[in-house]
């Protein structure tokens, strides 16, 4: 079995109020999310701005670290330094092709910039951002995917001469050495693909010759299901070799569900733990109880809870307190009545209307 380095720490954040995040070293493995809507405009939009704050807090209560912006133009740039300014969450401003944008949010409390060297162009470019987040004390993820490769190395792929995961491997070490030659070692790393194998194995090669730290993830995964599945499969192998200092679960659906699965992968990949754990039926035809709606409404609630209980939410009574037995508290209901019950026995039976009120109050109580 090859041998992975420890990755070095580079600190994320830090500047002004917002709050100094580790990666790599002895640090926990941290939690991504992309923010899905453009911010064109926030700057002179207080409204938007208190939404898009408020937001980012609830995504923090959920288990969120850090939240990556697209940066396409200057006017996002304004509204980005806003934003950083409005929030103790570090912030990623994701920048392509114009160098510029990410000098103009450097102007604010910025987490990190993230760049693609190979579309930002000439060298000068990307030294004028090394620079600049040199002097602010600001970290640089450099970002690698399988549609930017080097021109040398895509005809090597194509030819078959080259896999292209070294090609992803080789294109980062490429620009690793840039960043070495400038004096410059706050950065981390990403290399992703829309192929399970192709991410594995290029993050793998990676990880056996430096000591930068991964941010992993599978790019383009695709919707809900689908990169759930892909995201699970890549990540379960690559964090229990000991790779990856950071994941972004890349979905076709909101931010929240990305943060939620890459906090359920760590939990069973034994790199975070505590919380509330849940457990739900998936339905029959036995239903007595709403699950899926009930989980609707509930889950990110509970999930944003500080308490180490395991909640259970079963379909009907026949099963609830049975197969729930081991929860600190459960639901379920058959008609118009619902039970509540602990550690497997009854302890309410309400009406079903009353659900979420009388679930809340009992617990409050535990």
């Amino acid at each position: 079995m090859p041998q992975f380095l420890k990755p070095r720490t580079v600190f994320v954040g830090g500047n002004g109020n917002v709050e100094r995040i580790g990666l790599g070293g002895d640090n926990p493995v941290t939690i991504q999310t992309m923010w899905k809507e453009p911010i064109v405009g926030v700057k002179d939009d207080s409204a938007r701005l208190d939404s898009i704050r408020s937001r980012i807090a609830e995504l923090k209560t959920l288990g969120c670290d850090i939240i990556r912006f697209a940066v396409p133009d200057m006017a996002s740039a304004e509204s980005f330094v806003e934003i950083c300014k409005s929030t103790t969450m570090p912030l990623v401003a994701d920048i392509h092709f114009d160098y510029r944008l990410a000098l103009k949010c450097l102007e604010g409390p910025v987490g990190a910039i993230r760049i693609n060297p190979g579309n930002i162009g000439a060298r000068e470019r990307v030294e004028a951002v090394v620079n600049g987040c040199r002097e602010k004390g600001v970290a640089i993820r450099i970002g690698v995917n399988t549609g930017s490769l080097p021109k040398d190395l895509e005809a090597k792929v194509e030819s078959g001469a080259m896999s292209r995961a070294a090609a992803l491997s080789e294109t980062a070490a490429r620009e690793c050495a840039v960043f070495d030659e400038l004096g410059f070692d706050q950065f981390a790393v990403s290399m992703k693909a829309s192929s399970v194998s192709e991410t594995i194995e290029a993050n793998e090669d990676f990880a056996s010759r430096f000591d930068v730290p991964l941010h992993i993830g599978v790019t383009e995964a695709g919707p809900l299901i689908t990169g759930v599945v892909k995201s699970t499969l890549a990540f379960s192998k690559l964090l229990r070799e000991g790779i990856g200092s950071t994941i972004r679960v890349s979905l076709s659906s909101t931010p929240e569900n990305e943060v939620v699965t890459g906090l359920e992968i760590l939990r069973e990949c034994g790199k975070r733990s505590g919380g509330v754990t849940l457990v739900s039926c998936p339905r029959c035809g036995r239903i007595g109880f709403d699950v899926h709606s009930f989980m609707d409404r509930w889950q990110n609630e509970l999930l944003s809870m500080k308490k180490d209980i395991t909640v259970a939410v079963m379909g009907c009574v026949v099963n609830g307190p049975g197969e729930g037995k081991h929860a600190d508290i459960g639901i379920a209901g058959a008609g118009d009545k619902a039970i509540i019950f602990k550690k497997g026995k009854i302890v309410r039976t309400i009406d079903v209307k009353d659900a979420d009120n009388e679930f809340r109050k009992e617990l409050m109580s535990l």
